[in-house]
């Protein structure tokens, strides 16, 4: 197989990295596109050129010469659409979450298992180019054991509304969009290390600040100022089997001077902080020591990491080879997600 036709399922805002990332692929074809609003999928069609178009995936799935697809709908959606698509005989990438609750995610797990077709979540910061270079330090065992992360994404004015704050379709706020990534991309950089423990809190207590006028924030398309079932902001201590532990708070809304994002790692020989630029610490010679690789990205890079997404998709889906972000790695992260929410609710520490 010398090329992979390409068919993508919701043709939303997110949508748009993806077919941006394929179309600069020299080993895809944007074959398929499918949205249950025609008009935008058509419109998508038109602008990448892609010959077919259709408004319920089931019928794109049916197209034989489709060989992957990625998912770009609504979180609710994500479990239904991989397992169709799994069994379909297409690989698979979804975007993060996985889905929104664990039983999905094991459903999820269990269609991987059964079809062994590939699929890949859509961790899309593991794909960074910073992260590449950070990776060789942790590696090489330049930090030494990692034992602590923090994570930290801040929004002050900064739900999106539409579907972001319709808790029954996007399964939460600030913590399942966002969140997720800062929590993932730490585990990862921490070498996944089994959970013990998580506690949680969640907070909705501004609202989605329609009211708020001069500051200009993004907006889904499908925005309703009267819709918000969502968290503002959350925040998590959660401990792991090897002592580790990695403390994140995230937020939509939340009467913050300014947007903020830190991603920190520490370990017995040095760290590194990751948001918003990469920088690393250690000692040398009893003085301690702050290196600032001279890399073209130091910060996350979105269209770069994106491409770097699609590549290793295409590549995984062509040649085989090792998955950087799997199956098992989306059902934990559902698994600690759905706990803090949890923990949260219970007002308790849950255990593993």
């Amino acid at each position: 197989m010398s090329e992979l036709k390409i068919g993508l399922i919701g043709a939303g805002s997110i949508s748009g990295s993806h077919l941006a990332a394929y179309q600069a692929n020299p080993k895809t074809v944007l074959w398929a596109i499918c949205d249950i609003n025609e008009e935008r999928a058509r419109e998508a069609a038109k602008k990448f050129n892609i010959p077919h178009v259709y408004t319920d995936y089931r019928k794109l799935l049916e197209n034989p010469e489709v060989q992957a697809i990625s998912i770009c709908t609504w979180n609710n959606t994500h479990a239904e659409i991989s397992i169709a698509a799994l069994k379909a005989g297409k690989n698979v990438l979804c975007e993060k979450p996985l889905c929104i609750n664990v039983d999905e995610a094991l459903s999820v797990q269990d269609a991987v298992r059964r079809t062994g077709n590939l699929l890949q979540v859509g961790y899309v910061r593991r794909f960074a180019s910073n992260i590449a270079v950070l990776r060789k330090f942790i590696d090489a065992g330049d930090l030494g054991d990692i034992y602590y992360a923090k994570a930290s994404l801040i929004r002050r004015l900064g739900n999106p509304g539409g579907w972001f704050a319709d808790k029954a379709r996007s399964g939460g706020g600030p913590l399942i969009d966002i969140g997720v990534h800062a929590i993932d991309l730490c585990w990862y950089l921490m070498g996944k290390p089994k959970v013990v423990s998580v506690s949680g809190n969640t907070y909705a207590k501004l609202g989605n600040r329609s009211h708020i006028e001069n500051y200009a924030f993004y907006k889904a398309a499908d925005y309703d100022a009267s819709l918000n079932t969502v968290e503002d902001m959350a925040n998590a201590l959660i401990r792991f089997e090897n002592g580790a532990s990695l403390m994140v708070d995230v937020s939509f809304s939340l009467h913050a001077k300014e947007n903020s994002a830190l991603l920190n790692i520490y370990g017995e020989k040095g760290g590194a902080e990751i948001e918003p630029v990469l920088s690393i610490v250690t000692e040398q010679h009893n003085t301690i020591i702050n290196i600032d690789p001279q890399i073209s990205s130091p910060g996350f890079d979105f269209e770069d990491s994106f491409q770097n997404e699609i590549n290793h998709f295409v590549d995984s889906c062509l040649n085989g080879g090792p998955n950087i972000s799997p199956i098992e790695d989306g059902v934990e992260m559902i698994k600690i997600l759905n706990a803090i929410y949890q923990s949260a609710a219970e007002g308790r520490e849950i255990r593993f």
